[in-house]
């Protein structure tokens, strides 16, 4: 069965890959699996149908040989385990790119979605200028750690892996990326992974949508 993947029939983010189905898009294409795409409306990702693959009525989904996926990093961490590729062999390896999925997601994402939810939804209360430095300094905080511990390698952990493929997902939201500047080492691991072919097809099949 080819995989179908559901993602956004209008993006909210303007054709930029930035929705949740580009690191899955991303991952389909460096291990070289075609997949076909469902595109769904605001609407129809709250219906019953959607909500039985994704009950939080979001994107992406993952049907693929009976199984039924939801959250994008677990749907990219079982594309890693079922294709070579993404995933080291050998399981310490393996276990420290795991790691850095989790890190990505669950470390560095958050005060960078903070700072954009902020600069979204609370740009009008009296409080968001005085919020806005504290916001930016979470962030810095994380990007610092991960600069320092990038050092000059090519990749966070020997080759390119599904670690990095969900770190430069992260890095890639505006609240973090208009702060690589600051941080060479990361904006050029971001530059790297943006070059390679994979990323540029899940890129032009995203905005293709848009």
């Amino acid at each position: 069965m080819t995989p179908i993947l559901t993602a956004f029939k209008s993006s909210p983010d303007r054709g930029r890959g930035l929705a949740r189905d580009m690191p899955v898009r991303w991952a389909l294409e460096e291990v070289g699996q075609p997949y076909e795409v469902r595109l769904v409306t605001f609407g129809e990702m709250k219906a019953p149908g959607h909500k039985s693959l994704q009950p939080f009525g979001q994107i992406p989904t993952y049907e693929a040989d009976g199984l039924v996926l939801f959250e994008s990093g677990a749907i990219v961490l079982n594309i890693a385990e079922t294709h070579p590729g993404l995933l080291p062999s050998e399981p310490e390896a393996r276990a420290r790119a795991i790691a850095w999925m989790f890190a990505a997601v669950s470390t560095v994402q958050p005060p960078i979605v903070e700072r954009e939810r902020s600069s979204l939804l609370e740009r009008g209360e009296p409080w968001f200028a005085a919020r806005q430095p504290v916001l930016e300094q979470e962030v810095r905080l994380r990007l610092a750690d991960l600069s320092q511990r990038l050092g000059d390698a090519d990749w966070l952990d020997g080759p390119f892996g599904v670690g990095d493929l969900m770190m430069v997902t992260v890095l890639r939201r505006p609240a973090g990326a208009s702060l690589l500047g600051d941080y060479p080492n990361l904006a050029a691991y971001v530059e790297r992974a943006e070059a390679r072919p994979a990323f540029q097809r899940a890129f032009a099949a995203q905005l293709a949508v848009f």
